[in-house]
């Protein structure tokens, strides 16, 4: 992997990591794009540690509200008069709520890292799931903000995170349509989906950075993508915010469609392989 590669793949992950369209599918398929095994454990851990990146973005992004929740929680710990506020809560609706995808992830790592990364995998996650975003916000009732959060919540959105370990899915998708589906209104959804993703990749990068030391990827190329999906996903998230304040997810259903046919026609012709 060059530099350049690590720069297109930055700007990759950090477009693609908020916005409901898949980062991990279309990583698979620029990897494939420019020549590299996706079937490379390397490459595979190199796409999950530049995402930290992007989180990092949403840590700068929501640094006062990241704080006051942490710190809140810690309060609450000790202090009763703590434990009714919001940010005491989303603290724990954040624990319990990335608990699914955590025990997920292990217990299906080798499935994950191999088979899934297919990219008939990716086109039929991207059409499929869709269809979910398409009907989550034709049901949504969307009256509910941040201070109507409660646990249920909490565990529909992790468990719907869970889905999003299949390529194509997209985890801000399977998240916010779950909140969708909870009544939440969208910019509650996608602040939860932000907040959820944090411990969810970081644990993902720290554990993919084993399979990159000593690999024939160097600390240059890792930096370098690590630092552009930086850059690119903060302006991703501050764009998505404003973007769902006012429009339906449904709006990247007809991207999520074209791309996914596309990859379909390509894979059945053998203009591109699998895997």
């Amino acid at each position: 992997m060059n530099y350049l590669d690590a720069v297109i793949l930055g700007i990759v992950e950090g477009l693609t990591e908020f916005l409901p369209v898949s980062s991990t599918g279309h990583l698979t398929i620029a990897e494939k794009l420019l020549g590299l095994d996706v079937a490379d454990p390397a490459v595979t851990a190199y796409t999950a540690v530049i995402q930290m990146g992007a989180i990092a973005a949403v840590i700068v992004y929501f640094f006062q509200d990241i704080w006051n929740i942490a710190r809140a929680w810690v309060l609450g710990l000790f202090k009763a008069e703590y434990r009714g506020q919001l940010d005491h809560r989303m603290g724990w609706y954040v624990i319990v709520g990335t608990i699914p995808v955590g025990l997920a992830g292990l217990l299906l790592k080798d499935l994950i890292t191999g088979d899934l990364r297919s990219l008939w995998v990716v086109a039929f996650g991207l059409i499929g799931w869709s269809a979910v975003m398409w009907f989550a916000e034709r049901v949504g009732r969307q009256d509910r903000g941040e201070r109507d959060l409660g646990l249920k919540d909490a565990l529909a959105v992790g468990f719907l995170q869970v889905v999003s370990l299949i390529p194509g899915v997209s985890r801000s998708g399977a998240t916010i349509s779950a909140g969708l589906f909870r009544g939440l209104d969208r910019v509650t959804a996608t602040r939860l989906s932000f907040f959820m993703s944090i411990p969810a990749l970081v644990a993902a990068g720290l554990f993919e950075l084993k399979d990159l030391h000593g690999s024939h990827i160097g600390v240059g190329p890792v930096l370098v993508g690590t630092f552009v999906s930086f850059l690119v996903a903060y302006a991703a998230v501050a764009w998505l915010l404003k973007f769902v304040a006012g429009h339906s997810i449904a709006w990247f259903v007809p991207y999520r469609l074209a791309l996914g046919a596309l990859l379909l026609v390509l894979l059945a012709t053998g203009t591109m392989s699998a895997t």
